[in-house]
């Protein structure tokens, strides 16, 4: 059975109970398995069962198919909006307008009619009498309580439908309770006798709160400044190469395989192969790196990236939401749109800290007016508890640090693709590498090619025989298939597909080249399939003495397995490693290499980067990775490790997955879509955007930041509402100071969250 899912906007959510009442409403829609919505987002992901939808038989059609996820999405939109909330386009915060004062009205307004019922307080400090009458005072409050306020009622009204309450019925209810008491008083105050009347209390409340609402609301759309950008580098046109010659057509229109010519200074419409010409290539936006990379033929780009000085003609390899830049917009919506796990104990404290609250204030009420105050005063003080308990902070605690931190790890080619990545990366305390194309350059060369015949001699590069492996090898992806290609090319050798290919993972490969039956790969696969020693096994292990991987070529004849030539390979660590691994060890971090290459090798380029004898694991199968992560993790003297591993390849998969948390390298202007670097980026929590060893530590920095100010926001959060409540109660704050302190408390944990955006790696 088949899992479908989609974001639905959210609009009037305004606390953490809404979040739980959205929640429970979307999840009693037939056939939803799981549900996460997010209050600084106002948004809900939800994921469904494809039967649900439908019939989900393999014998229905695409219409049918898109028709019944049409169906399932307008059931999920109709509970929404009979929660009592507005269904919205799932990117209306990105398409929300950006100016800095967009919503301030109903503010303004607010503002000036509570302005004159402020007044007299102010006189009273100065010694003057600017009390308004009575009526004026009623003439200025009332709109600002049932038409300003109008959103509180009515939010709270289907609160109480739904049987729960929320920041909303909080305001309503204590707003109400005050300008229901002035109006009490005035009428049922003798004949020009000067009463004291609350009407400020109630208007300046409403006004308050909806000035924090607004600055929330502004807050929020800094934090998606990441998303607007990366939505900003995606063109409108393309200039396409057709029939009739170049034409401008719009960026939808266009299909993989098109021609497309880039002018100098234009953005790349979609992923694409070079054709024509050469130019520089501003990637910063995608991978964080500053400096322009060079692009020639068959060079892949990136959809977004902007074009340097020269005109080029590319190929379009992938368009839409297959394109690189279409994958990373996804991944930080989903980091952003997902719920940390600490987030859940939130969700469970706000699920019943309303009805609490509400307890809370028939207590303050009952508790005053038993002691022998007024009405009146108790009244006021169960007014203050119930404006200053409203949980807007609980709810956007840790959804706005989690936006923040995401946002600015992307600007610097750091995607978390998941809170739950995010969460538990700063507490790791072993980092494993793959050394192949992580800590190496990755593009290791042939350096020798020496004919088992003729070992005395030590041909460097006997042409036959290497013309032969090249043949062999061009049939395969491994980085040491494309050096022995490279090599042959560079002698210009002919090289001839092979017939017949088999890759043998984590040993080599076997195929027919000529009508010779030929094999090539590692030491270990000549043990295990027996090849007859000979002077060939001396020379492999003189050769990985020397730090070198080597590969033996052996032909299969009919007197049985030959060994036939003997190669070398090399390769360079990546520039800037071994000052990253030094930094990292400094964090107290334990440090692992991991690799499939002989012992002397790997120990050669461990010396080379840094790393000590016992912190490298060679001769490890690819699929044996995933083992060596879990040994890792088990800690026989205490709780377990907590392991991240770092890589880049296909076969590194089950290990990202098996980590705690995986970091796949990518390198968007290397790897075209559909490699192992997809497969990789797939199974990782975090993908680094470019291969630089010094993001896996900032990756850990903003990780840790970000949940700092996580537990910061809690932490204000809850002591907020653990001292406003009962000052409050005993009657030490007003409805205004209340209400000031609850609109100061949200925008406080937004402004905390936004100090995120300042980091940098």
């Amino acid at each position: 059975m088949n899992e479908l899912s989609c974001d639905i906007g959210i609009g009037g959510m305004t606390c953490a109970s809404c979040v739980a009442r959205v929640e429970r409403a979307i999840a009693k829609v037939p056939g939803v398995q799981s549900v996460s919505v997010n209050l600084a987002t106002e948004s809900a992901r939800v994921t469904w069962a494809e039967s649900a939808a439908g019939t989900g038989d393999a014998s229905s059609s695409d219409a049918e198919m898109a028709s019944d996820t049409q169906t399932q999405q307008a059931r999920l939109r109709r509970a929404v909006r009979d929660a009592g909330y507005e269904p919205l386009a799932a990117e209306h915060l990105e398409l929300a307008p950006v100016g800095p004062w967009v919503g301030f009205l109903p503010v303004a307004i607010g503002l000036l009619l509570s302005a004159p019922l402020v007044l007299p307080m102010l006189g009273d400090a100065l010694g003057q009498h600017w009390m308004l009458p009575a009526l004026w005072q009623f003439l200025l409050a009332t709109p600002v309580q049932f038409i300003l306020g109008a959103r509180f009622y009515k939010a709270g009204w289907h609160a109480l439908l739904a049987g729960s309450g929320n920041m909303d019925l909080l305001v309503a209810l204590g707003t109400t309770a005050g300008w229901a008491l002035s109006v009490w008083l005035w009428l049922s105050a003798p004949a020009g006798a000067m009463v004291h009347l609350y009407f400020e209390g109630s208007a300046v409340v409403i006004t308050l709160v909806l000035l924090g609402k607004w600055l929330e609301a502004r807050a929020k759309r800094q934090t998606t400044d990441a998303i607007r950008a990366l939505h900003a580098l995606r063109p409108e046109r393309a200039r396409v190469i057709g029939l009739d010659g170049e034409m401008d057509i719009p960026i939808d229109e266009l299909l993989v395989g098109d021609r497309v010519v880039v002018l100098p200074g234009e953005r790349f419409a979609a992923d694409g192969v070079v054709l024509e010409g050469q130019t520089q290539v501003d990637e910063s936006m995608l991978t964080g790196e500053p400096l322009p990379v060079s692009k020639t033929v068959d060079a892949h780009v990136t959809g977004g990236s902007i074009n340097g000085e020269g005109r080029v003609v590319v190929k379009v390899t992938a368009t839409g939401t297959a394109t690189v830049l279409a994958n990373i917009i996804r991944w930080v919506e989903d980091a952003q749109a997902a719920k940390a796990p600490i987030q859940r104990l939130v969700d469970q404290v706000s699920a019943v800290f309303v009805p609490v609250v509400l307890v809370l204030a028939v207590f303050t009420l009952g508790g005053w007016w038993w002691t022998g105050h007024s009405v009146e005063v108790s009244l006021i003080h169960a007014v203050a508890v119930l404006v200053i308990a409203c949980p807007c902070a609980l709810g956007l605690a840790t959804p706005a640090a989690i936006m923040a931190g995401t946002g600015v790890a992307a600007k610097f080619g750091i995607l978390i693709k998941d809170a739950q990545a995010l969460e538990i990366a700063h507490r790791v305390d072993t980092v494993a590498f793959d050394k192949t194309g992580t800590l190496t350059v990755g593009q290791p060369r042939l350096l020798s090619l020496s004919v088992v015949d003729e070992l005395q001699t030590r041909d460097p590069l006997d042409a036959s025989w290497l013309a032969l492996a090249a043949s062999l090898q061009s049939g395969s992806e491994h980085p040491l298939a494309h050096a022995v290609v490279q090599a042959a090319k560079a002698q210009g050798l002919s090289v001839t597909p092979p017939t017949d290919m088999r890759a043998v993972p984590g040993f080599g490969s076997e195929g027919t080249v000529q009508g010779r039956t030929l094999l090539l790969g590692s030491l270990r696969w000549m043990d295990v399939l027996q090849v007859p020693e000979g002077p060939w096994r001396a020379q492999a292990t003189s050769l990985q003495a020397e730090g070198a991987s080597v590969s033996v070529l052996v032909e299969r004849a009919p007197q049985g397995l030959l060994a036939r030539a003997v190669l070398a390979f090399g390769d360079e660590p990546k520039p800037g490693v071994q000052a990253a691994l030094a930094r990292l060890r400094e964090r107290g971090l334990r440090l692992v290499m991991i690799s499939g290459d002989n012992p002397g090798a790997a120990q050669a380029m461990a010396a080379r980067l840094g790393l000590r004898p016992d912190e490298v694991h060679a001769n490890v199968m690819p699929g044996d990775k995933a083992a060596l992560v879990r040994q890792l993790q088990h800690n026989p003297d205490g709780p377990p490790h907590v392991v991240a591993f770092v890589g880049d390849g296909i076969n590194d998969a089950p290990a990202l997955a098996a980590a705690d948390v995986g970091l796949a390298m990518a390198n968007v202007s290397v790897h075209g879509q559909g490699g192992g670097t997809d497969v990789a980026m797939n199974a990782a929590g975090i993908t680094l955007m470019r291969g630089d060893v010094a993001l896996v530590a900032g990756a850990l920095d903003i990780s840790a930041r970000t949940v700092a100010k996580i537990r910061q926001n809690l932490f204000w959060a809850f002591a907020y509402n653990a001292a406003g409540i009962p000052l409050a109660a005993m009657g030490y704050l007003s409805p205004v100071v209340a209400g000031a302190a609850m609109a100061l408390s949200s925008v406080s944990v937004m402004t905390n969250a936004l100090l995120l955006k300042r980091w940098k790696p």
